[in-house]
């Protein structure tokens, strides 16, 4: 508990007594995050990992919720009185990296985004916090919760479990959002790696680019290559022209929307020696706002029915929700940097500005004040075999450290920063906005 003399304790007392208690479990945070890192899952189907979060947390003594959008896990510190919640997120999912020394050989997963950093930095920040004692002084709540499916991947298998009931959306967050999870939350903060950032850096970032994804289909004849190409219709050959209307876009995409339109082909045909009749692709539209996206997305699928139309087949598009861009929170992002500087000096502070990638942390960040910082201690780049651990104190006690200190200065004095941040504070959707935004990307097209 916390053990203070006289009646009146500041803040950075709290603060030192908070650093203190991550410091002092350094080993067994270097360690959780060394089990993670072991048994990489992809998303949705976290099952190991969120066992391994759920029984850390209860170490701690706390309660968690489980099975939240399939694998969630969500803890709750409770505060001296009500007042604002704050939540440290942490993702539970890896990504494909199968030449990864440390990928999983069944699966071809690995954390190689850095998400294992990511939670074991929440459960530091939760351990400083719980055995510091300082939420007896505090007014609100602070939640701890590892969230599932951040990498929009395997497509198909998050269909189907749509169609099943399971899912809603296909990302961890918004589908969260939709059943409720975070309705108690009012302010969200995460952080994740900034690849090649070996040393000593928190790189704050202010926005993302966002995406919708798009299924693609092109249903043409077959017939026999050699023998009677003239009796088929080449699908294959519409997906190139798709390909090639899309970069014949490019010209008249705008730097400031930032715009990223990148399709991969998943399946090509069947057998050589026969005209393909089933191309299959996948690709995501990106662009810095949403408007961009809106904007963008019809004209992509223009590009893509005109490879149909030009050979003759049937051109099948389905659209999909995707992220929404990030838009970070200047009052927290402040925050934040003011308590690395005040526990680790030595850090370097950069803007991060723009990030050209995606994260479903901009989708909570339109509905909550949120940030979402990059992290130095590791090198390599991301989602490769390369990415590797350089610095751990940088790499993961740093941002819990900041983390729990700035709930320290949310929650303190009656909450009174946290309660002017959500007062100042207009969120760019409401949740029921931003499930109908999200609802009207559901699409599917046959020309």
């Amino acid at each position: 508990m916390f053990i203070y003399e006289g009646d009146y304790v500041t803040k950075e007392e709290m603060k030192q007594l908070i650093c203190e208690k991550i410091d002092a479990a350094r080993s067994e945070i270097e360690a959780l995050a060394a089990d993670i890192e072991s048994t990489p899952e992809l998303g949705y189907k976290e099952t190991k990992t969120a066992a391994k979060i759920e029984a850390y947390m209860k170490k701690l003594g706390l309660s968690p919720e489980t099975g939240l959008a399939l694998t969630g896990v969500k803890a709750r510190v409770k505060g001296k009185t009500v007042g604002p919640t704050v939540a440290v997120i942490g993702e539970l999912d890896a990504i494909g990296t199968p030449d990864s020394p440390k990928a999983d050989p069944l699966t071809g997963a690995a954390h190689t985004c850095g998400h294992f950093l990511q939670t074991s930095a929440m459960l530091a920040a939760a351990q400083g916090l719980i055995q510091s004692g300082v939420m007896q002084e505090l007014s609100g709540d602070a939640v701890f919760f590892a969230v599932p499916a951040e990498e929009y991947v395997e497509i198909t298998y998050r269909q189907k479990l749509r169609q099943e009931g399971k899912l809603h959306y296909l990302c961890g967050k918004d589908e969260l959002i939709y059943r409720g999870a975070f309705d108690d939350v009012d302010m969200a903060m995460m952080m994740h790696s900034r690849d090649h950032t070996p040393g000593k850096t928190v790189a704050i970032g202010q926005s993302s680019n966002g995406f919708v994804v798009k299924l693609v289909q092109y249903v043409g004849r077959s017939a026999h290559a050699a023998n009677a190409p003239h009796e088929g219709v080449n699908a294959l050959n519409a997906a190139c022209l798709g390909i090639m209307g899309i970069n014949a876009l490019r010209e008249t995409f705008q730097e400031k929307d930032v715009v990223r339109v990148h399709p991969i082909i998943t399946k090509g045909g069947d057998l050589v020696n026969n005209v393909p009749e089933d191309v299959r692709m996948e690709l995501y539209v990106r662009a810095a706002t949403m408007d961009a996206i809106d904007s963008t997305h019809p004209r992509v699928d223009a590009a893509l029915r005109a490879g149909g139309a030009a050979v003759g087949a049937k051109t099948i598009i389905e659209t999909m929700p995707g992220m929404l861009p990030l838009n970070c929170s200047a009052e927290l992002n402040e925050l934040f940097v003011d308590n690395v500087k005040e526990q680790v000096p030595e850090t370097e502070i950069i803007d991060a500005g723009h990030f050209k990638a995606s994260t479903d942390m901009g989708d909570l960040s339109h509905i909550m004040p949120a940030i979402h910082p990059f992290i130095g201690g590791v090198d390599g780049s991301l989602h490769t075999k390369d990415f590797t651990v350089t610095d751990f104190d940088a790499a993961v006690l740093t941002p819990a450290k900041a983390f729990a200190c700035t709930i320290v200065d949310l929650l303190y004095e009656d909450a009174s920063k946290a309660k002017k941040i959500l007062a100042d504070y207009k969120p760019v959707l409401t949740k029921e906005e931003f499930i109908k935004k999200l609802d009207g990307y559901f699409e599917k097209t046959e020309e």
